[in-house]
Order: C-alpha cells, then sequence, then structure tokens
C-alpha cells in the first residue's frame, strides 16, 4: 500500500511517557478528522436493579437489568438500560462489554450462557437505547447533550460513549477481574468498540469483529466499502465534515491503523470473515499489521504472523495485536467468541 502515514513518525525513541503524550495526539486527530468528539464524562452515575432472573442459565448466570442513572454535566440526566449475566461461584470473572444490536439477551451474535459457562460474565446494552441508527439527533444521547447534528460527534462517538458508562458499573462491581475486562462490538458496533476501547484504557482487551471501513480497515486502497459508500449512506455515523476524504482517501492525515495503535500497550483483538468482502478482511488484516510499530517500538510483540495472507483457523493469538480469519459471511459466531475466551485466557 501507498502513502501509510507514520503512527510514529518523528519520535526517534517511544517510551511508555512519551508514547501516552502522542497516544493522546493520534486520539484527537481521530476526533476531530472522522468520529468527533465524545462528551465529558457524567458528574455522577447511580444505578437501579429493575429485574432479576435467577434460574437464568439453569441458575448458573443470572440475568440482571439493571438502568443506569447518569447525571449529565450541566444538570441533566439520561438513563440507559443494560442487562448483565454474571455466573456465580467465580470469586474474578473476566468480562465481556457488549455493544449489542438487539434489546434481547441471548441473541443470535451473543451466546451468553455458552459464555457464562466458559467463567465470563457479560454486561450488555441495546445500541439504539443510547441513539438511534439515523439522522435524527433529536433522540436518545444527542437530544440530551443538546446535539441537533453531527458537527460535533457521529453517533459512533455516542454509542462508544455509553459503552464506556457501562465500564464506569462493571468497574464498581467486585465479582469482575478489572484485569481482564473487554469491550466487544460487531460490525459498525465493532467500530464503536474500537474508538471506546481506544478512549477508555479501563478495557484491557479491544475486540472489534467485521468492523471494516472506518473500522479496522485500511482505507488507502480498499476492496469492498469505501469511504464514499460509508458516508454517502451514514454520514451521521462520523463528525460533519469527514466525507471530504470520499474519493481522496490518500489526502488522510491518518488511516484506520492509527486507532487500533492508539489502544496499546494494551491488547486488541481484530477478527474476519473470508467471505465478508464489504468489509475486507485484507484491508482488516494490514490496519494490524501497520498498527503493530505502537507495541513493537515499545518493546512489545504486535501482531505475529508468519504469513502475509491469514489462513482461516489460524488463530494469531501470541502478540498484544490478535487475528482470526473464520470461513462464512459477516457474522458475529460462537466460533468467534470462543476465540476471543480463548485468547483473554492465555
Amino acid at each position: 500500500m501507498k502513502n501509510i502515514p507514520e503512527i510514529l513518525k518523528d519520535m526517534n525513541e517511544v517510551t511508555q511517557t512519551n508514547w501516552q503524550e502522542h497516544r493522546l495526539k493520534i486520539i484527537n486527530l481521530l476526533c476531530k478528522e472522522e468520529y468527533g468528539f465524545l462528551p465529558p464524562a457524567p458528574q455522577k452515575l447511580t444505578w437501579e436493579i429493575t429485574e432479576t432472573e435467577n434460574d437464568f442459565c439453569a441458575g448458573k448466570a443470572p440475568l440482571k437489568k439493571i438502568t443506569l442513572n447518569i447525571k449529565l454535566e450541566g444538570g441533566g440526566t439520561f438513563n440507559l438500560p443494560i442487562i448483565t449475566v454474571i455466573p456465580v461461584g467465580i470469586k474474578k470473572a473476566p468480562f465481556f462489554v457488549y455493544i449489542s444490536f438487539s434489546p434481547f439477551t441471548p441473541d443470535k451474535f451473543f451466546p451468553c450462557e455458552e459464555i457464562a459457562d466458559n467463567g465470563f460474565a457479560t454486561l450488555s446494552f441495546y445500541y439504539e437505547d443510547a441513539a438511534s441508527d439515523n439522522n435524527d439527533f433529536n433522540n436518545g444521547l444527542s437530544k440530551a447533550f443538546g446535539f441537533t447534528d453531527n458537527s460535533f460527534c457521529g453517533k459512533i462517538a455516542l454509542w462508544a460513549w455509553a459503552a464506556m458508562r457501562v465500564m464506569d458499573y462493571a468497574a464498581a462491581l467486585p465479582e469482575l477481574d478489572q484485569t481482564r475486562s473487554a469491550i466487544i462490538g460487531h460490525s459498525r458496533l465493532g467500530k464503536t468498540a474500537l474508538l471506546a476501547g481506544a478512549m477508555d484504557t479501563r478495557f484491557t482487551y479491544v475486540i472489534s469483529n467485521n468492523s471494516g471501513c472506518c473500522g479496522a480497515s485500511i482505507s488507502r486502497e480498499k476492496k469492498g466499502e469505501k469511504l464514499r459508500d460509508i458516508t454517502g449512506v451514514f454520514p451521521y455515523w462520523f463528525k460533519a465534515g469527514f466525507d471530504r476524504y470520499a474519493g481522496n482517501e490518500s489526502s488522510m492525515p491518518f488511516d484506520q491503523h492509527f486507532l487500533l495503535a492508539a489502544s496499546a500497550p494494551r491488547n486488541v483483538y481484530v477478527s474476519s470473515a473470508k467471505e465478508d468482502l464489504w468489509a475486507d478482511p485484507e484491508s482488516e488484516f494490514s490496519g494490524c499489521i501497520f498498527a503493530s510499530e505502537a507495541w513493537t517500538k515499545l518493546g512489545l510483540k504486535g501482531l505475529v504472523i508468519n504469513e502475509n495472507i491469514p489462513k482461516t483457523g489460524m488463530l494469531y493469538h501470541d502478540g498484544k495485536v490478535a487475528y482470526h480469519l473464520r470461513d462464512g459471511d459477516h457474522y458475529l459466531s460462537r466460533e468467534d467468541w470462543q476465540y476471543f475466551m480463548r485468547y483473554m485466557e492465555k
């Protein structure tokens, strides 16, 4: 690929201290140019358990419906419903904050009983409970913050902000292992997970499934969905003005490997599907390769590979950047979940 911007340009020596300073510059660039700036953290967060199903998963992992009461900066409030499934008998359970396409638990993308059987807890929320997936800014978080359009931030940034509030709640639960906390999403919500993970260092694993264009995929020379496609159909996902790069990707002062690298030195996992050509697995894999420089300059292993083209069924789990390519199309499958848990168990 040509003209790929360097993550560490003009940095002769990379240390933990100057990397954190540089990482914040990367995040600021991505917010300014692509996603918009996330609203400020809330003044206060409280919660109320509204329903408990103790016999859920045959009693192995009770389900709780919880409302997060979020007091916003400036005095407003916002209520976000979430669902937790936490296995019993585990002193410190690793956990996923899952951004869901569905208000139901489980659903076709979310085998929560199987996840609980592996000793993992889940905290999930339905993304449209945070902000609608359309050009209407007169609802959800956009209305709560007084936004009328995407001039400040797009919907991806609002969904990421909501995921961080779920992490606020998770951080208060002593039964969860805060050293093994993952943010995960699929497709557009995989893009969201990458942004939330970059912004919030409490997530020790940042997992993106089939996130494609404006997610893990490099935009330059991309196959399948390109910036012109995504900004033409979903302009409200992004900050106003991002579409100026449509058809002119080479002029961007960044590419999507910047987003992946912004989570260094923590763990990032990108997964692709062989037949998901719209997302372009090759460009997702390239994103991992180019992002790995951030880890290697910090003395860590990024993506560890033995070939330039990934093979289906191979798990690239030996570095802080992980990857797998499975058979099939655009989907978050049980196979994917099993691979994610296997990596976290390492």
